[in-house]
């Protein structure tokens, strides 16, 4: 184990450490992985971002950080994180928290199913596991929300266990390694990564080597622009920049064409109140609370009809900015109103202090460009 001085002079010396080739991809697949690894180590050594999870890698630490950042940059989700932290600092608190409360703490980060399945993961934490993260590979996979990559970073992170943690930022980097022209996308693809890596990974460094495969694809060989090769402590053994693929690799199956749906908004105020509703329990967005909203364009003359208010009521009607929001597999093009009642927020709707969006009631970022002009 090297002391810190040694440690920082070793990461000087071998972050500019190159593995040289007799000849241009002479190296067979398993040599040409083994050869990342005192690179890369070096590399993270000295090029690790401070993260609050990297500072005290607990087990639940590390499991939230790693579900909060599925689909979610790493800077949106560092207050996010603190947050939760100071409400649910642990399994147990995670498990009995109230669901409305739950996903109040996780309205802005999308995506909400992720949430869902914390809850249910942390209550078998508590029932099967006396309140402890479980340790093993295969049994972490067993819990709600937990897929190969986050169980190999759980295990290899927070408990050294020596498993790949193979997300897009690895298949992206693995993939230009080794000029792979496999769909990323698929899962047989990322499966054979996992083996490879599993077989060539340096021992006892899991979670150092992990970290930094998953360092570099973030903030060297991006995933959006020209990889910073220059700057890349793997660049002598990269397949992809050796050959010019550079912007051919990786391959990944086109997207589908999301789904436009054009839907209509509206705020309903009667002084400091608002009116919302809550979602069904099943599909998008299930169980958040929402603005009133319809499917299709409405006309100013179709509002009160559709959405349950005596037009004698109406005080004053504000067309609102246009809006967007992007989901997985559809579009929500919005067009809203801002109504402002001279009576009481009508039947069906909760008549919600403005005060309680803040603090209460989760309303997702679908209606963010309407909900700031409550608050």
């Amino acid at each position: 184990m090297y002391k810190e001085q040694e440690l920082n002079k070793a990461a000087g010396l071998y972050s500019s450490l190159q593995i040289l080739e007799d000849e241009p991809g002479s190296l067979e697949t398993d040599a040409r992985l083994k050869a990342m690894n005192r690179p890369l180590l070096a590399w993270y050594d000295s090029h690790a971002r401070i993260l609050p999870w990297r500072e005290n890698p607990e087990p639940y630490r590390v499991w939230i950080s790693e579900i909060m950042l599925q689909q979610t940059r790493v800077e949106a989700v560092k207050p996010y994180f603190e947050r939760f932290m100071e409400s649910l600092p642990d399994a147990a608190s995670l498990a009995s928290v109230e669901d409305d409360r739950l996903m109040k703490l996780w309205e802005g980060l999308g995506y909400y199913n992720r949430a869902r399945n914390l809850k249910k993961a942390a209550q078998i934490i508590v029932n099967d596991y006396n309140g402890e993260m479980p340790s093993e590979y295969e049994t972490l996979l067993k819990l709600p929300g937990i897929g190969s990559y986050t169980a190999g970073a759980i295990a290899s992170i927070a408990f050294g266990r020596p498993v790949p943690a193979v997300d897009g930022n690895v298949l992206r980097v693995i993939s230009r390694i080794l000029a792979s022209r496999e769909d990323i996308l698929k899962a047989s693809t990322k499966r054979w990564m996992e083996e490879r890596l599993r077989e060539t990974m340096p021992k006892g460094a899991a979670s150092r080597f992990n970290q930094g495969l998953i360092e570099i694809g973030a903030i060297v060989c991006v995933p959006n622009g020209q990889p910073k090769c220059g700057e890349c402590p793997l660049h002598s053994i990269c397949l992809a920049r050796q050959q010019g693929l550079l912007d051919e690799i990786p391959v990944k199956t086109p997207p589908k064409k999301r789904r436009i749906e054009e839907r209509t908004v509206c705020i309903l105020e009667n002084g400091a109140q608002v009116g919302i509703r809550k979602r069904e329990d099943t599909g998008l967005l299930a169980s958040l609370y929402e603005l009133p909203n319809v499917e299709g364009y409405l006309t100013p003359d179709e509002l009160s009809k559709t959405f349950g208010f005596g037009q004698d009521l109406v005080a004053e009607l504000e067309p609102l900015p246009a809006a967007k929001h992007i989901f997985s597999h559809v579009e929500w093009h919005m067009k809203g109103y801002r109504i402002r009642l001279s009576g009481p927020i009508p039947d069906g709707y909760i008549p919600a202090e403005k005060s309680q969006l803040k603090d209460v009631y989760p309303l997702p970022n679908a209606f963010a460009r309407y909900t700031k002009l409550i608050m």
